[in-house]
């Protein structure tokens, strides 16, 4: 009698298995359809519409002929071939923007992994409700808008800084301190302090994530073994955090070299301090009549930049992961 109801136990659920199966089988392509069709209206499309006239005379509103230095009947008319590839490679501005963006990606890496991975730990150290707020505190500046926070980092750096803080008849006098934004070496920092205040609690939220799966019974082992609290971190904590090293590495990474908006509203681009996102927005202002072909060939070489390097990254990254 057991193992008939054990029978008809397992056929029922066989056939309710089966009848979800169906179901979501069923609804699968008319769900995912317009996350579809919205990422190749939005994304692929474009993209290689841009990747065609990186190749051509683009103007913006028309195709210009180099041959006959007159507007092209058609874009194949227009084709230049690497022309506009070679041109932003030998561009001084777009090669310093390159170098720029490379050196600030360094900087803001380690800084805002170090500070994101530290203020996990802290809250990971307590509990309740203040380890609720301590979240709460650390992911809000993530929340305002890059712009306004670029503007309001600007006030600091000029006015809070220069003046009232590090200026002759402030606090303490620190010449190194004032003037923030109007030198290529200080304001690569401001916008490293600025981006890392700004993405430090979201990119904590991830590691808190990966502490989390960590189990306990390795550190009470270490502990039982008279281990000290740098190696338990750094042969336990950081092996088995590897996942979420990998996803904020790429993250951070990513963000930098399209930093745009922060850049924009702390510099402008002055002083040398253009980044690579901004160069390309720049390159049809600075050029008459407006290049949008040379800027989209800038703009594909910074895809390939990022991708590759990020790709890179994780590749790495995913090779150091281990299972818990």
């Amino acid at each position: 009698m057991a193992d008939l109801e054990n029978g008809i136990k397992r056929k029922t659920g066989f056939r309710t298995l089966n009848r979800k199966r169906t179901i979501y089988e069923r609804w699968f392509w008319p769900f995912i359809m317009p996350a579809m069709i919205l990422f190749l209206v939005v994304i692929v499309v474009p993209f290689v519409v841009g990747l065609f006239n990186s190749f051509t005379g683009w103007r913006g509103t028309y195709y210009f002929d180099p041959i006959s230095r007159t507007r092209a009947a058609s874009a194949f008319g227009a084709m230049v071939g690497f022309a506009n590839f070679k041109s932003a490679l030998t561009d001084k501005n777009f090669m310093s923007a390159l170098w720029y963006t490379v050196r600030y990606t360094f900087v803001a890496v380690i800084s805002i992994n170090v500070v994101s991975l530290c203020l996990a730990l802290l809250v990971n150290r307590v509990t309740g409700i203040v380890s609720r707020l301590l979240r709460t505190i650390f992911l809000m500046p993530n929340m305002l808008g890059a712009l306004a926070l670029g503007f309001i980092f600007q006030f600091i750096f000029q006015i809070i800084f220069t003046d009232m803080i590090f200026g002759p008849e402030g606090i303490v006098h620190i010449e190194a301190l004032r003037y923030m934004t109007q030198d290529s070496v200080k304001a690569l920092f401001a916008l490293v302090m600025l981006t890392t205040w700004q993405s430090a609690g979201y990119m904590m939220l991830i590691y808190i994530a990966g502490l989390n799966t960590i189990p306990k019974d390795y550190y009470e082992a270490a502990s039982l073994d008279g281990a000290s609290p740098f190696y338990t971190f750094w042969k336990i904590t950081v092996p088995l955090l590897m996942p979420s090293f990998t996803i904020v590495f790429f993250l951070t990474l990513s963000n930098s070299f399209k930093l745009l908006d922060q850049n924009v509203a702390l510099t402008d681009g002055n002083f040398d301090t253009r980044m690579l996102a901004y160069q390309i927005l720049r390159t049809v202002r600075d050029t008459n009549p407006p290049d949008y072909g040379k800027a989209q060939a800038q703009a594909v070489i910074f895809f390939v930049i990022v991708a590759a390097i990020s790709l890179t990254q994780v590749y790495f990254t995913k090779k150091k992961e281990i299972d818990t």
